[in-house]
């Protein structure tokens, strides 16, 4: 039980990569706070792992709000007293294309939901980890972020990654005196929505990839449920890659 009563907010927790970290973190004892848009999806996944013996709360909202951030965190407050990590992982790719060709409005919302957002979570998760001395803060960006933002029609995913790392670095040197810890998950393809239905996409993906495959989601929550454990007791400020060996080939 590697996170035996831990109380951990995962946003983006509605599918992919966040509902597989909450039904992995939620059967290693965690209680786990889950933050999405579609409250269906929450509700049925909050009722799944409480059946299962788990301990689950959920409320929607969207993360590009400053307010629901702060929501999160209260609610974590009131069912269990106490805040002991995060996973950030809302995210979006946004409509792909050359700058010249794209919106204004897809650049804000790309920046809104990948980038602002975590700003927003750290400033609300941060006073009630360094209060009690001691939390984890986990975001999800992307290999696109750190080895090749050069990947051509990524202009906005990449530069959304990119500060998202940056920021992590300034977060984990700023609290790691106070007993947080910060790192930023970096995952390769991964079979999800935002990686859509057709099977040859899902090839080309998969040929990229030293592994030639793409991750399963809950491949890359393993990954998250360490940086959130105490086996990561030592590790902050980290670009911690779980991307099939995509960066190694794209360097």
């Amino acid at each position: 039980m590697e996170l035996q009563n831990k109380s951990l907010i995962i946003t983006g927790a509605s599918s992919g990569i966040g509902a597989a970290a909450a039904q992995l973190f939620a059967s290693e004892g965690a209680n786990v706070i889950l933050g999405a848009r579609r409250e269906p999806e929450l509700r049925a996944l909050a009722n799944q792992i409480t059946q299962s013996g788990g301990h689950a709360c959920y409320l929607a909202g969207d993360v590009t709000e400053q307010a629901y951030s702060k929501a999160l965190v209260e609610l974590a407050m009131q069912r269990y007293g106490v805040l002991d990590g995060a996973l950030n992982n809302a995210g979006m790719m946004g409509d792909m294309g050359p700058v010249p060709t794209m919106t204004c409005e897809n650049w804000d919302a790309v920046i809104a939901t990948n980038l602002s957002s975590a700003f927003y979570a750290a400033k609300a998760q941060l006073p009630a980890m360094t209060a009690q001395g001691k939390g984890a803060i986990v975001f999800t960006g992307s290999f696109v972020g750190v080895s090749n933002g050069g990947m051509p029609g990524m202009a906005a995913y990449a530069a959304s990654k990119a500060g998202l790392i940056g920021l992590t670095k300034a977060l984990a040197s700023e609290h790691a005196a106070e007993g947080v810890r910060v790192n930023a998950l970096l995952p390769g393809g991964t079979l999800t929505q935002m990686a859509g239905d057709d099977p040859a996409t899902h090839e080309s993906i998969a040929a990229l990839h030293p592994l030639k495959r793409m991750a399963d989601p809950a491949e890359i929550a393993q990954s998250a449920l360490y940086l959130l454990s105490d086996r990561s007791s030592f590790v902050t400020g980290t670009s911690h890659l779980a991307d099939g060996g995509i960066s190694v080939r794209l360097l």
